[in-house]
């Protein structure tokens, strides 16, 4: 059986990816329908449902998985590797005399077990001793509240780390992490920050002269070979990208303008669009740039599977540039105002448009990360593909996006 699952990212304090939640559901007519999703999960992950390998959702970072009460009492599923695996139990579980063996015999087999949604009930003291995580929603830390000062404190002496749940802004991360938070959970690196500006430097500004001629009605290839000849980061940047065996995997290609040739139009553009992308990342951290790489992917075989032939490139763009407003800590209006897009790319990244093929698209991203199953039919629907074909696209473009991001590093 096929298995659907979504991944939310777990920050550390540098903002770079630490884990990854993973939400479940089934495949077929939503088989746990009466259920809460956590219990599906556990019956899912028991019954040995799930067909793609942990690791590879993760990319070998560590996941944290739910567990519900009966799972963990009677059918947890020790083949999980406790290297990878955090054992989440969730706040719906009852703290009993079996439930505290239960995982004791499960922290002893090596798993970290954290605790879901902590509300500071004195019904998880007894478990507390097996617990190596705590996470707790933004709305319940009241660093204002001395019996939450305390609690914390007592959790940081006894080396239990803390997960944030829920963390929208920079400003409650930033609040946070001065209160010992080790890790984050939310949405906040899509919000912007603070308005910056940046400096242009020669590099900058070739790639500005490329994503000019990217986008003008008459492509000149021999302009863009005359761009990256005079500027050798650029072409070692070209040279590695096309010989990642992700993107090629045939021929090995060692000069600039054979490169150009085999790449053809709408690929030079994707690539152009990329450089653009990976040269205002800045300092930010490169998780932000996987991310759009996986849209970005994604969105270009939804494309291709709904039979758009487009040049250029507007579904990859769109996915590639779909947080450019986290990358500039700017609004995305603000950003897109000095960026070359059709005006239909304009509109979905900008809420404006929730019609037509590249909102679908859009769309589609965000109800994956998002793990909001419902949506995620509704639109399969709307591009006329299965949920079956639509996670398997999602998956070839987690695995691509995480093989060529050390090509624009």
């Amino acid at each position: 059986m096929f298995a659907y699952v979504a991944r939310q990212a777990i920050y550390d304090s540098e903002k770079r990816v630490f884990a990854y939640e993973l939400l479940f559901r089934d495949g077929i007519d939503n088989c746990f329908p009466d259920i809460c999703p956590d219990e599906a999960t556990s019956n899912m992950l028991a019954a040995s449902h799930l067909s793609v390998g942990v690791e590879a959702i993760t990319l070998n970072k560590l996941a944290f998985i739910n567990f519900h009460q009966d799972t963990i009492l009677y059918r947890f599923p020790s083949t999980l590797d406790p290297m990878n695996v955090v054992i989440e139990i969730v706040e719906t579980v009852k703290v009993t005399d079996e439930l505290i063996k239960a995982c004791a015999h499960i922290s002893n087999l090596g798993y970290r077990i954290a605790l879901d949604d902590y509300d500071f009930s004195e019904q998880w003291d007894a478990i507390m001793p097996l617990v190596s995580f705590i996470k707790l929603e933004v709305e319940l830390i009241n660093l204002d509240d001395p019996i939450v000062l305390k609690k914390l404190e007592e959790f940081k002496q006894r080396k239990v780390t803390l997960l944030a749940e829920k963390v929208e802004t920079h400003e409650e991360f930033e609040r946070l992490k001065a209160a010992g938070f080790q890790y984050f959970q939310g949405y906040f690196l899509s919000r912007p920050e603070v308005i910056k500006h940046k400096n242009i430097d020669v590099s900058t500004n070739s790639v500005a002269e490329l994503v000019g001629i990217s986008i003008s009605p008459d492509f000149d290839v021999q302009k863009v070979q005359k761009v990256f000849e005079k500027d050798v980061g650029l072409a070692f940047k070209l040279m590695r990208f096309i010989n990642n065996p992700m993107f090629n995997k045939r021929l090995k290609i060692e000069n600039l303008n054979h490169a150009i040739k085999y790449l053809g139009h709408v690929e030079l553009k994707k690539f152009i669009a990329l450089l653009a992308l990976a040269n205002l990342k800045g300092n930010k951290p490169i998780d932000i740039l996987v991310s759009s790489l996986a849209r970005a992917h994604f969105c270009k075989l939804l494309s291709t599977a709904m039979g758009q032939k487009e040049d250029p490139p507007k579904s990859f763009i769109l996915g590639l540039f779909s947080k450019i407003d986290a990358l500039l800590d700017m609004s995305m209006a603000d950003v897109l105002k000095s960026l070359p897009f059709s005006q239909q790319i304009v509109d979905v990244l900008c809420l404006v448009e929730d019609e037509g093929m590249l909102a679908v698209q859009y769309n589609l991203c965000l109800a994956l990360e998002r793990a909001d199953w419902d949506a995620v039919d509704t639109l399969a629907i709307d591009t006329g593909m299965t949920v079956d074909d639509i996670f398997a696209m999602h998956y070839e473009a987690l695995e691509w996006a995480d093989n060529m991001k050390g090509t624009l590093e």
